[in-house]
């Protein structure tokens, strides 16, 4: 029993369909490295299970912090989801403290020791990228800026899963700085962080009383729910403005991802208070940002 529970708890922790946020940035800096060159899978490969690591070691820190804050022990069974409220590892008694903190270090040693095999063996110009990526990570939970509970958690994540992965991704492959990566990453954080904004309604309640002050639980659901279509709005205006500037057209097909969007925008309008009790809403707003990060990266690849 005390193994299965082990498992079980490493399993919520390695979460894949939140991993996926990592791999969708790696496809649009992927994708524009492949424009400009032939692709090392390998040190791709590497890249990829260093950030596998690295989500699993940020999933357990966050676990640890959300539920020392009371936050996850305040979320009420009807608003359980299988994409917000936390891992709740320690909540659904799991796996003990120690055994949380054990994973979050041990896989936060393998990432940043693929990450040094990357630096110091593939690109030594990808070091400062990765630091700001690892203090982004962990401030976004972690003291002292703990940005999840100021209203900064959401621009954290824009940046993060936006730029700073997409463009590490370029640098990797190629070893030269890539505009085209970076803002072509902007929407993708964009989207990446209207995502976690509708993963912070079932939480809403729950955040408040711990003071976990997101962007959601400062404005209220209402409110929260109205801003929402002018997140997306600007990813996709953004998107516009790129080609307007000179990217390939083909890029534009990045805009797959408008109908998926629409929906997520419609059931959180309509319904702020319970859409995630009735709604696949929560889905749709991850398949929204792998749709964008497929189509980008087709079109990128289309446009060469």
């Amino acid at each position: 029993m005390p193994e299965r529970k082990l498992w079980e708890g490493f399993w919520r922790l390695a979460d894949p369909k939140i991993s996926i946020t990592s791999l969708a940035c790696m496809v649009v800096g992927g994708s524009v490295a492949a424009a400009d060159g032939p692709i090392d899978w390998t040190w791709l490969a590497v890249l990829g299970v260093a950030l596998f690591c690295m989500e699993v070691a940020k999933n357990a820190w966050g676990d640890v912090f959300d539920y020392d804050s009371g936050t996850d022990l305040a979320v009420a069974p009807e608003d359980r989801t299988h994409f917000s409220g936390g891992k709740r590892v320690l909540v659904d008694e799991l796996l003990t403290r120690d055994q949380t903190w054990a994973m979050a270090i041990g896989f936060g040693v393998v990432g940043v020791a693929l990450g040094a095999a990357i630096v110091f063996v593939r690109e030594p110009s990808v070091f400062w990228i990765g630091v700001v990526g690892l203090a982004l990570g962990w401030s976004y939970h972690g003291p002292p800026l703990k940005l999840a509970y100021r209203g900064l958690g959401e621009l954290d994540v824009v940046l993060c899963y936006g730029p700073v992965l997409a463009v590490a991704t370029y640098v990797i492959q190629t070893g030269d700085f890539s505009w085209t990566a970076l803002w072509l990453s902007l929407p993708l954080g964009i989207f990446i962080a209207a995502f976690l904004w509708v993963n912070e309604f079932p939480d809403f309640l729950a955040d408040r009383s711990a003071g976990k002050n997101n962007l959601v639980a400062r404005l209220g659901r209402r409110a929260a729910s109205r801003v929402l279509p002018f997140i997306y709005a600007a990813g996709f205006a953004l998107l516009v403005a790129l080609v307007v500037s000179g990217l390939p057209t083909p890029v534009l097909l990045g805009f797959i991802a408008l109908p998926s969007a629409g929906y997520v925008c419609a059931k959180v309008w309509s319904e702020p208070e319970t859409f995630y009790r009735r709604h696949p809403v929560q889905p749709a707003a991850l398949f929204t940002f792998v749709l964008y990060s497929v189509g980008v990266g087709a079109g990128i690849v289309i446009g060469r």
